[in-house]
């Protein structure tokens, strides 16, 4: 059994989701503000802590509906009309489940099936906010709006509302003595339905769950999920339907590291087990003693092998006590002279009672041993957690924490006799939520972790590989590193869609399951899967992608992009780049597709004889055509270099309506006047000729050797543009080209070198669209008339 996936509606960005879990280990994975953490609100909510629900978990999208509709109900009551009752199922939150179950399971799901004649497959539960009691919070809601009218209808409160605006004070007649009030600019609550239940949510509303029909189940359209319509006659199930079914644990992202204070009173019981009290954030030594409270207290029906620590604690009572009695004797003694006690006071003595988790309930009770040259095993340098790295803190909590989990699921130890029993029962799924767990770590740690993090939820006899038992671990990152270390079928990205063209609506999110992109272990799958592996790159967050052909552009292009006024924009967005030839980019179709990532694929033009295929140096009207896959395959899906050399912009753009695009650049045709002769048409094949042919003074006179060298002898050896192109063409064949951008980016000539006018174009076109993806995520962008 395994939750096979959930589809989250209404909650935040989440509109309409489908999140698939893979049998093991998922990784969310997207952009800032692409809905990572909604879903992991989401799951938290719904499945830890339901009281934790607010207002604000309500889809923005949903609250002018929900406002219309409620101050359609106090026009009703103003005219006597009948108000029309709000479909609360539309607009509220819910989380659906749907597990995959095998029919040697149904003992444990018994009270979720469907039907009597069901016999294995998916099992969906939904778990909904909705109202107690949508009659008597209407009649709330309408009660309290009465109370701000009767109030306002005062007059007095009429006379300073009537007054409020511009004025600083309001006069009102009362009898024969003028009274000056002040004039009120608060708002009354509430002022709208939402207002309303920012404060009345908890207690007006609460989780029901539903059984929902396998049969009914529908696949995703459009990215966005299609979640089944409930009967209005469906009846709730009694209690929490996973109880016994699913033990969730969670480790969220405020850890609290670094904070060395404490709310806890001395008084307090500081040794009891909260499992959500984990996930909070606390110190490593708390952490243990709530594992020794859970796991090893020796008091709690005490064993035989406990037997002789329980001694050894008496021992050191009787020794500790008699050493405080003869210690306070005197003390003691000098007390009784001012007084106290008297003939009928009680008796003052000390006595001790050791406990024991006393050892671990101070801030120095875990150590870190210093490694010291030379130095004895028991001569060692000692420090207190808190002297050691907030990213070693990180780690070994979150460790340990996964393996509190684990033991408390499989009853380890004292857990096992701590449950009623009831609840001795071990249910046969394990979900655990991991948000972040990349804060303080460095990136070597972050891909050790979530390599071996399954493996610690794991490490049980009972548990390894077998099936009977299973553990989902959920992890949302912002890390590129721990997405690397990862599988492409464990990957979901989050991706951002822009708001729907109407009133009110705000960007939603859309999930898409990396595993499914490829559609199989094809060879392109493969490439994409090394190719990542080995770039080590951060697509997968980036608001934008650059694809460049090679080198040269990888250490000039992002140059360019930092120092030239024109691309300020791009320097405030998130842009990966990615160095990819134009015969491979074109594989990675599919998955930017996918991704929805506007993206500019910076590549070149390569031209080749139509016939032969021999490389050569482009040249018009003379068969040739472009070698490059990319520009065949994709975009523009052409290879005449004629037809290439005289696209129009638009023609280079791909267009999606989900409000990505993918646009191309490519070397285009430049006016060159050159050996005095009047300008005409040079025809750039590469990054390098077309640099050289947009800055020929420059590089004319400019110092240095390699292509450096063969540009200038180039320039003043030949004595037309085709003697040129030649020239040019044949010593990019043997030339150095990271060495030529690299002495390029030496040169203090650099501020001086014009951008080629097709990256120029195609960087300024990206500038664009990030800026309308920031317009729609602002709701910035104008609706339709």
């Amino acid at each position: 059994m395994h939750i096979q996936h959930v589809e989250i509606g209404n909650f935040r960005k989440l509109k309409a989701v489908r999140i698939d879990f893979s049998e093991k280990k998922t990784v969310f994975v997207g952009a800032n503000n692409s809905g990572k953490t909604s879903a992991m609100v989401a799951l938290r909510r719904f499945l830890i802590e339901p009281s934790e629900l607010t207002v604000n978990d309500l889809t923005l999208s949903h609250w002018t509906e929900i406002n219309a509709s409620a101050a359609g109900w106090e026009s009703a009551v103003s005219s006597g009309e009948v108000s029309t009752a709000l479909d609360w199922s539309k607009v509220l939150p819910f989380l659906d489940v749907w597990l995959s179950v095998a029919s040697n399971e149904l003992h444990y799901v018994q009270k979720l099936l469907p039907t009597l004649d069901w016999q294995g497959g998916h099992l969906g539960v939904r778990l909904r906010l909705e109202p107690k009691d949508a009659e008597g919070l209407q009649r709330e809601y309408l009660r309290a709006r009465a109370t701000i009218t009767e109030l306002l209808t005062q007059p007095l409160a009429a006379a300073v509302v009537g007054g409020a605006e511009g004025a600083a004070e309001v006069v009102v007649e009362t009898g024969s003595v003028p009274l000056a009030v002040p004039a009120y600019t608060f708002s009354l609550w509430p002022q709208s339905m939402m207002d309303f239940l920012g404060r009345r949510l908890h207690g007006l509303f609460t989780v029901r769950a539903y059984l929902l029909d396998p049969a009914a189940l529908m696949s995703p359209q459009g990215g966005l999920a299609l979640p089944q319509v409930l009967s209005p006659n469906s009846d709730p199930l009694d209690g929490d339907p996973f109880k016994g079914l699913i033990c969730i644990d969670e480790i969220n992202a405020q850890r609290g590291f670094g904070y060395t204070g404490s709310t806890r009173t001395s008084s307090e019981d500081d040794s009891r087990y909260d499992p959500q009290e984990a996930r909070g954030g606390r110190k490593l030594s708390a952490q243990l003693r709530s594992y020794y409270t859970q796991h090893l207290d020796p008091y709690d029906k005490p064993e035989p092998k406990d037997l002789t620590a329980l001694q050894a604690l008496h021992d050191a009572e009787a020794a500790f006590e008699a050493r405080l009695t003869e210690g306070f004797a005197a003390a003691l003694k000098e007390l009784e002279h001012i007084g106290y006690p008297g003939i009928t006071d009680p008796k003052l003595t000390i006595t001790t009672r050791i406990k024991p988790t006393d050892g671990l309930n101070h801030g120095s009770a875990v150590q870190y041993e210093v490694p010291t040259h030379l130095a004895e095993g028991a001569k060692g340098h000692r420090l207190p957690e808190d002297s050691n790295g907030l990213g070693y803190q990180n780690l070994v909590s979150m460790v340990f924490a996964l393996m509190s989990f684990r033991d408390r699921w499989m009853r380890v130890g004292k857990a096992g006799t701590l449950v009623a029993e009831e609840d001795s029962f071990v249910p046969p799924l394990h979900l655990v939520l991991v948000e972040e767990p990349e804060a303080h770590l460095h990136a070597q740690v972050q891909q050790v972790f979530i390599k071996q993090a399954y493996a610690v939820l794991r490490k049980h006899p009972k548990l390894g590989n077998t099936t009977a038992l299973k553990t989902q671990l959920i992890v949302s990152t912002h890390s590129s590193h721990l997405a690397h270390e990862c599988d492409f079928e464990s990957l979901r990205y989050f991706r951002r869609l822009p708001a729907p063209t109407e009133a009110g609506a705000v960007p939603i999110a859309s999930v898409v399951n990396l595993s499914e992109v490829f559609g199989g272990a094809d060879i392109t799958e493969r490439f994409v899967t090394r190719y990542l592996k080995a770039t080590h790159c951060d697509l997968f967050f980036a608001d934008g992608a650059v694809l460049i052909e090679g080198p040269a552009e990888r250490i000039l292009v992002p140059h360019f992009v930092r120092e030239r006024p024109d691309f300020e924009y791009l320097r405030r967005c998130y842009i990966t780049w990615l160095e990819i030839g134009g015969s491979h980019a074109h594989r990675l179709k599919r998955l930017l597709e996918h991704l929805g990532l506007s993206t500019l694929i910076i590549t070149d033009i390569d031209a080749k004889d139509g016939t032969s295929g021999a490389a050569l140096p482009p040249r018009r009207n003379s068969g040739q055509k472009a070698r490059n896959e990319t520009l065949k395959s994709w975009v523009p899906v052409e290879e005449s270099l004629d037809a290439l050399l005289d696209k129009a912009s638009c023609d280079l753009v791909k267009e999606d309506p989900s409000g990505y695009a993918i646009r191309v650049a490519y070397q285009q045709p430049i006016a060159l006047s050159f050996k005095s002769k009047p300008p005409s048409e040079a025809l750039a094949n590469t990054f390098e000729d077309a640099l050289l042919y947009e800055n020929p003074d420059m590089f004319a006179n400019l110092a240095g050797d390699g292509l450096i060298k063969t540009f200038r002898d180039a320039l003043s050896d030949s004595v037309d543009l085709d003697a040129l192109a030649t020239a040019v063409h044949l010593g990019l064949k043997t030339g150095n080209k990271a060495k030529f951008a690299l002495d390029l980016l030496y040169s203090d000539k650099i501020t001086a070198l014009k951008v080629p006018a097709y990256i120029h174009d195609g960087l300024a076109w990206l500038t664009l669209q990030l800026k309308r993806k920031e317009q729609d995520a602002l709701g910035q962008t104008k609706v339709p008339a």
